[in-house]
């Protein structure tokens, strides 16, 4: 019997300010976490939805996926998509007068952690070293293990996580039009929006990767004070203690890593204590090892169980 993509699963009945409502929890059961546009037909929702009430949906999915679970539920008084970053769910369809599309409902799912923050890995170095590679590769290793591991992209380069899962064939042409037509810009709240996002999601996640773009500059310094360790990947020896600094003295975060990061197939143990030190590479889209196991290991071990 093929192994089955995805589950849904049905709250309990829970009442918010009187009104009645049930989340739906979207699990994706492989190994490797892939579902494919083909599994909706199969997908088979659970019993007991109350469609005078609200339903809320939430879990990691693709957005065709969210698509089709809020065309189902449209007999329902209204939707809404849980996200983490609001510590809300967002609401996306009503017949209800109470709510409006866009709504943001102050609710969380069952498995919140509400008050204890898990561990948030800073991922920090000079550009064109690797660190939407490296940051890419140790979400998917170890989501294959916790689905509970959150990879937030603080920076507006427009080099989402969809770039690094094009086809190996994909050109550079290609990928440089995707990040122009979705590049942004700074502006005085980004780092500030995305630091009360990375504080939300440690309330309900297991470890959150923070992808931080490539220069030291005292606007992040709001995106330090929610993360709670870095690790360092830098092609440039020179530029690694200025990031030490940053984050590790000015932000009293502790470092977890230095990756020195090379363009040949290397992989070289410099230290273990007091953090680990590697020569790894290369770090590039189509092309980038499997992260050492050591460096896993060490990742891994931040990671805070929801109780």
């Amino acid at each position: 019997m093929a192994e089955r993509a995805l589950s849904l699963q049905l709250s309990e009945p829970l009442i918010w300010h009187g009104w009645k409502y049930q989340f739906l929890l979207i699990s994706l059961t492989k190994s490797d976490r892939v579902i494919k546009p083909t599994d909706l037909r199969n997908l088979e929702f659970p019993s007991g939805i109350d469609i005078s009430g609200g339903v809320v949906i939430s879990g990691r999915a693709p957005i065709w996926l969210y698509a089709y679970l809020t065309h189902e539920l449209h007999p329902n008084a209204w939707v809404a998509c849980y996200d983490p970053r609001l510590s809300g769910a967002v609401v996306v369809a009503t017949h209800a007068h109470f709510f409006r599309i866009g709504d943001v409902i102050p609710i969380e799912p069952p498995n919140g952690r509400q008050r204890e923050l898990c561990p948030a890995l800073m991922v920090v170095g000079p550009p064109d070293s690797g660190k939407s590679v490296l940051s890419h590769a140790l979400f998917q290793a170890l989501l294959a293990e916790n689905p509970d591991i959150y990879l937030q992209r603080a920076h507006w380069d427009g080099e989402g996580n969809y770039l690094l899962e094009l086809d190996a064939d994909t050109s550079e042409k290609d990928i440089e039009a995707f990040k122009h037509r979705d590049r942004g810009v700074l502006t005085e709240e980004f780092f500030l929006y995305h630091s009360q996002g990375i504080l939300k999601l440690r309330r309900q996640k297991s470890l959150v990767i923070v992808d931080v773009g490539g220069m030291v500059q005292p606007e992040k310094l709001p995106i330090l004070e929610a993360c709670s360790h870095y690790l360092i990947i830098s092609s440039k020896a020179e530029a690694i203690d200025s990031w030490h600094e940053f984050c590790g003295d000015r932000g009293n975060l502790k470092p977890i890593a230095v990756i020195n990061s090379v363009l040949s197939t290397t992989e070289i143990i410099h230290q273990q204590q007091p953090y680990l030190e590697m020569t790894v590479g290369p770090w590039i889209r189509g092309k980038a090892p499997t992260v050492p196991q050591v460096l896993l290991r060490r990742v891994r071990g931040l990671i805070s169980p929801i109780q």
